[in-house]
């Protein structure tokens, strides 16, 4: 059996030292690094937080920036559509003035060669009746 002498008790002051040594020397430091280690996890997910935090900032003002140039995109596509209709109207308000005006000076100068040709054709018929005449009846008028 188990004995009780001075030995035991000189074993249970060597337990008891050994434990307080080791305290002092092994896991005192080691939950020193424990605690610092989960105090940087903190501030590092605290960090990622914010992170997280002012990259959606980021992506909604960029979104509201997207969003706002192609409103202003569709602004100015839409005036430039306007300004270019109104001065296709204006071009062809031009050109359609134009052919009437040509068309005005081509009908004076077609009837201006119909009067003329009347003239040489009136001054010609006696010729031509004559030489029609002589035609059908063969002999000279």
């Amino acid at each position: 059996m188990v004995s009780v002498d001075f030995s035991v008790l000189v074993q249970i002051v060597n337990f008891i030292l050994l434990v307080l040594i080791l305290n002092i020397v092994l896991y005192k430091p080691i939950r020193g690094i424990l605690s610092r280690r989960r105090e940087t996890i903190d501030e590092l997910n605290q960090s990622i937080d914010l992170s997280g935090e002012s990259v959606r900032e980021v992506e909604e003002t960029f979104a509201a920036g997207i969003k706002e140039a192609r409103s202003q995109g569709v602004e100015l596509k839409d005036a430039l559509i306007d300004e270019a209709s109104q001065e296709e109207k204006r071009i062809v308000g031009e050109i359609t003035s134009r052919a009437q005006e040509d068309l005005v000076a081509v009908r004076e100068k077609i009837s201006q060669e119909v009067v003329a040709v009347r003239e040489s054709l009136k001054s010609e018929v006696d010729d031509f009746a004559q030489a029609i005449g002589e035609k059908i009846l063969g002999r000279a008028l």
